[in-house]
């Protein structure tokens, strides 16, 4: 089993204005490096197997204070960079939302497709790929992955069962941490969005139900991964 510890990159000056996609050169801002402080100081008690991140700033900037602090490098990942948003690209949300497209979306997002770029089909495919080979490489470990939101959402979506449209029910927030447990394919939601401590994982933390079902032999539901 593999505890993958889903990480939502920090505030940046452009955040909830620009759909700025696979943009490069867009680092924190003064808020989003205190949350990736912060995010070290949550870590605390949480000894990480290995971390992993998108290529873009926003994401590597967010681990690096818990690499450092951690003693483990930052992998990068290209399979974990944001959605292609193709022409989209750079445009504010306000001027989107009053496009007709925009409803689908938000409706039935398992049916588009950014114009010139991805649709979100291939991004769930493309990101659990890349969770799931992390995963084999560092079985019965604990690893932080650093992405975006919308990667985010459709991958703790997917986990949890549900289909891609309705991933948009799912919050995540900036220097969110979300939490699932791999194994072999099927996969158990631990935590969704949490924004506070994270010492339940720790060692001095209350044995999770996972690891009591192990202990005990006894069958522990989970939901499986859609093929």
């Amino acid at each position: 089993m593999t505890t993958i510890f889903l990480i939502r990159h920090g505030l940046t000056a452009q955040t909830g204005r620009i759909l700025y996609g696979q943009t490069r050169g867009i680092p924190l801002d003064h808020r989003g490096r205190a949350q990736a402080e912060q995010l070290a100081d949550r870590f605390a008690t949480v000894k990480l197997t290995a971390i992993y991140s998108s290529p873009l700033e926003r994401c590597t900037d967010t681990v690096e204070p818990l690499g450092r602090r951690q003693r483990r490098p930052v992998v990068v990942r290209e399979d974990l960079i944001e959605m292609d948003a193709g022409s989209w690209t750079g445009r504010t949300l306000t001027s989107l939302r009053r496009l007709k497209r925009w409803g689908e979306v938000q409706r039935s997002p398992s049916t588009f497709r950014f114009p010139n770029g991805e649709s979100f089909e291939e991004a769930l495919a493309r990101t659990t790929a890349a969770v799931g080979a992390i995963a084999r490489k560092h079985p019965r470990g604990r690893v932080a992955v650093a992405t975006h939101g919308d990667i985010a959402r459709i991958l703790m979506a997917h986990y949890g069962g549900a289909p891609l449209d309705a991933f948009q029910r799912t919050v995540i927030d900036t220097a969110s941490v979300s939490v699932v447990l791999l194994d072999r394919g099927d996969a158990r939601v631990l935590l969704v969005n949490d924004t506070g401590g994270l010492d339940r994982f720790g060692p001095n933390g209350s044995p999770p139900p996972w690891e009591i079902q192990e202990a005990t032999g006894s069958a522990g539901g989970g939901a499986s991964r859609r093929t």
